[in-house]
């Protein structure tokens, strides 16, 4: 996976001391060198993809793209209200790293290209190229996946999809404002918070006022969290007189002038600081009806079964590329006269995390392969998704934060200095979390699926019985399951969804992960025999064949 020999760079000759025991630079290396993905890829129908996703993993672990994430990190977003003359232009400045970033993400389709390819499998290749490319860097997967997001929520008005898809679906990234039918490829950004709701959307206040041109509007209001205000176009919810519904806001109109979107300021975030996240207000703003009147959420719900599943995908992705940074520092550096990889306590904690980090990328490409099956008509698949999306939203975002913690602290002291990366992706996990919905929302939305369709409950049990009888932990988790679901409370949401989500991880990898993966997750995450930190694995864990599969040169 990367170099193997002691980094020493030269000393100058009145140097006090020599630098030794540390690790030479990870790069470049191999980000698609993972087996849990490459084999999860190739079970859910895009094995054909597999050069690609190693050609883009080959060119995410190199120096020059590890440079360009944090170019983008330390060079963050300016706000340009105005040009030199006074003219308002409410357009953002992103560093030239940035656009590189952008251009390779759009360009190997990670945006909206999986809807113009009608081979099976391509979502989850776009999901897998995500898990490889995201190790560059987190905040420019935010417009890509709103872009990939937009697509099935402007279906819903065929003459606007009929214009706008093409371009959605482009691998031209092509920046800057202009007319977007003059452009070879767009961007789609949404807009549906507001100050006084959040994700309670229905309380919004923006006002959609008809013109006389059918199906066009004019917006007036606010939105609180619009990420990503560069982009062409924006999916935007306001009240109009039949209620609450969905628009089409270009930035640009078609006569060229610009679009009313005044942007107050940007947001000051704890991570995702090379995304710009932005305050947007609208005083006569055109907008284009998507979807009937009243209709709004109903319009965008298949846009946040997308925006969900990627952000299961981009929690996975940062917890294996801090498991990566952990799994070479520990390999290289030495205490108490041993190699740190060779620590009983330092193994039982990167084999803990590695458990995790398998489970994570499991799920998500599970969940791609059931997105990619849905939107090709199959109903058990969609049903699946419908409820297996918003538990894995919930549980792989949740575990992302002291999966990144526990990492850092694999580096020590190193690991909590800047420029070890560390700590820009300990920031970026806790994210995941809120975005498309926070923790109680996703349980809530886990308990309304399963009161309003016994579908998708059906559908989650058909799966889990695919390993019935393989692990008695799994069988009682499962009956343990069926008994909670029987008595479910709002109250008990979160710990539902939480045995919800271990009992199909450890199905999954139960199913798909050799035998020494799949028996120390379910002794620890089921059958109880675990801590309350990483790194409590019991005895009869097998440490080194879980490494070795992690972490091929790592044992």
């Amino acid at each position: 996976m990367a170099q193997t020999l002691a980094h020493t760079p030269p000393q100058p000759r009145n140097a006090t001391h020599d630098v030794t025991n540390q690790p030479p630079p990870l790069t470049p290396y191999d980000t698609s060198e993972d087996t849990a993905l490459l084999e999860g890829l190739r079970r859910e129908g895009a094995g054909w993809a597999e050069e690609e996703v190693r050609r883009l993993g080959r060119a995410a672990g190199s120096a020059e793209a590890q440079e360009w994430g944090e170019q983008a990190n330390r060079h963050e977003p300016e706000l340009r209200t105005h040009d030199r003359y006074g003219n308002r232009i409410d357009e953002v400045e992103f560093h030239p790293s940035w656009h590189r970033l952008m251009g390779v993400a759009v360009a190997e389709g990670l945006a909206g290209a999986p809807w113009a390819d009608e081979r099976p499998g391509a979502h989850v290749a776009r999901t897998a190229g995500g898990l490889v490319w995201g190790h560059t860097e987190a905040g420019h997967g935010c417009p890509t996946s709103m872009t990939y997001a937009a697509v099935p929520a402007l279906r819903a008005q065929p003459e606007l999809a009929a214009v706008y898809e093409p371009l959605l679906t482009s691998r031209v990234y092509e920046p800057g404002l202009r007319v977007p039918t003059e452009k070879r490829g767009l961007l789609a950004g949404m807009g549906m918070t507001e100050k006084q709701g959040g994700s309670d959307v229905r309380t919004n206040t923006t006002a959609a006022t008809p013109t006389a041109e059918p199906g066009v509007y004019t917006l007036r209001g606010h939105k609180w969290f619009t990420s990503a205000p560069m982009c062409d176009v924006f999916l935007v919810l306001a009240q109009a007189p039949g209620g609450l519904s969905c628009f089409l806001v270009p930035r640009v109109l078609p006569d060229g002038s610009r679009n009313m979107f005044r942007i107050q300021r940007l947001k000051d975030k704890l991570g995702n600081r090379s995304n710009a996240s932005s305050e947007p207000e609208f005083d006569g703003t055109v907008a284009w009806l998507v979807g009937p009147e009243g209709r709004g959420v109903k319009t965008i719900i298949e846009m946040v079964n997308c925006t969900r599943l990627d952000c299961v995908m981009m929690s996975a992705t940062l917890m294996r590329k801090t498991l990566v940074e952990a799994g070479h520092h520990v390999r290289h550096r030495s205490a108490f006269d041993a190699r740190l990889l060779e620590q009983p306590l330092m193994r039982n904690v990167l084999a803990d995390l590695a458990l995790e980090s398998e489970a994570a990328t499991t799920l998500t490409l599970r969940l791609a392969g059931a997105a990619d099956r849905a939107v090709r008509g199959d109903d058990a698949e969609s049903a699946f998704r419908r409820i297996a999306t918003a538990v894995g939203k919930y549980w792989v975002t949740k575990r992302g934060p002291a999966f990144t913690a526990e990492a850092l602290e694999c580096l020590g002291g190193n690991g909590y200095v800047e420029d070890s990366g560390m700590p820009r992706h300990y920031r970026e996990a806790p994210l995941l979390s809120i975005w498309e919905g926070s923790g109680n929302v996703n349980a809530l939305d886990v308990l309304r699926a399963l009161s309003r369709d016994p579908g998708p409950a059906e559908a989650l049990f058909a799966e889990l019985a695919l390993a019935r009888g393989a692990d008695a932990r799994l069988d009682a988790a499962v009956s343990r399951l069926k008994g909670t679901l029987s008595e479910a409370t709002e109250t008990g949401a979160r710990r539902l969804v939480e045995q919800m989500a271990l009992t199909l991880q450890a199905s999954l990898l139960i199913r798909h992960a050799p035998p020494a993966v799949a028996d120390a997750f379910c002794a620890t995450r089921l059958g109880g025999d675990w801590g309350h930190a990483f790194g409590t694995l019991p005895d009869s864990a097998d440490l080194g064949a879980i490494l070795s599969r992690a972490l091929p040169d790592g044992d």
